[in-house]
């Protein structure tokens, strides 16, 4: 898939599917990248890696093979970071901790260029991968506000129809804190969660963008997309890795237990 058709798929609210990287391992991300997911998101806000992590795993997403584009999950709602991710060829961004519709029309700014933004001109990567005209870029490049806070959620619908905006992003483990949760899976807060999840996907059905959720497995994506989220992440590489070690110990102490 192109950037451009990943693009277009998800400004039609069309079903994608994507996987999640924490480790800077470009051999396992390129691996990852090869099995079928629509796009790889790489975190550079929690993620092990910095500038050249983002830029050797961007390249291992676009090797030969793939069938991913790569998003990035920026630091910060900041021009700079922003700009470094599209810079290197990100097909996209996701933008943390987006409370309001200001700071929304802040991210969009910072991914297009004038006049429709105030993206700084240096497409060092993006120019080979993208394209090096403006209208290429803001044809192939989305931009993603994540809904994680109590204030993101109270001004949703303002977020959602922020001139620009592809789509929105829920950070199920924030927001489950930020709503009063004890903890990032408190099961106590389930029917509360759940109702904000209907309101994300309500506010972004209406303005037309898509809306996305972060899964800890391929299960729990299948299950949102069927609600009516039109995009699902699953994560993510260093737990799945854990898992599946663990998974083969108990198999290797326990003979005859299945994997």
């Amino acid at each position: 898939m192109t950037p451009a058709e990943f693009t277009a798929a998800l400004r039609a609210r069309e079903q994608l599917l994507g996987y999640w990287c924490l480790m800077d391992a470009p051999v396992a991300t390129e691996r990852i990248a090869r099995l079928g997911y629509d796009y790889v998101a790489l975190d550079a806000q929690h993620g092990l890696f910095g500038y050249s992590g983002m830029l050797n795993n961007l390249l291992a997403i676009d090797s030969r093979g793939s069938t991913a584009v790569g998003l990035v999950r920026v630091e910060a709602n900041d021009p700079a970071p922003i700009g470094r991710a599209l810079d290197a060829g990100a097909t996209g961004v996701i933008v943390p901790l987006v409370d309001t519709a200001e700071q929304a029309a802040g991210a969009v700014a910072a991914v297009r260029y004038p006049p429709l933004g105030r993206r700084s001109y240096g497409p060092m990567r993006s120019a080979l991968r993208i394209g090096p005209d403006p209208a290429d870029a803001h044809e192939a490049t989305v931009v993603l506000a994540m809904i994680e806070t109590a204030e993101g959620l109270a001004d949703v619908e303002a977020i959602c129809a922020t001139p620009g905006l592809d789509g929105v992003y829920v950070g199920p483990s924030d927001l489950r804190i930020a709503l009063g949760g004890a903890s990032s899976t408190d099961p106590a807060l389930a029917d509360t969660f759940e109702a904000a999840l209907g309101t994300v996907r309500e506010a972004a059905a209406a303005a037309g963008i898509a809306a996305g959720i972060h899964n800890p497995d391929g299960a729990s994506a299948a299950k949102r997309l069927a609600e009516g989220f039109t995009f699902a992440t699953v994560a993510c590489d260093l737990v799945h890795l854990e898992q599946t070690a663990r998974q083969h110990l108990t198999a290797a102490r326990t003979p005859g237990e299945a994997l």
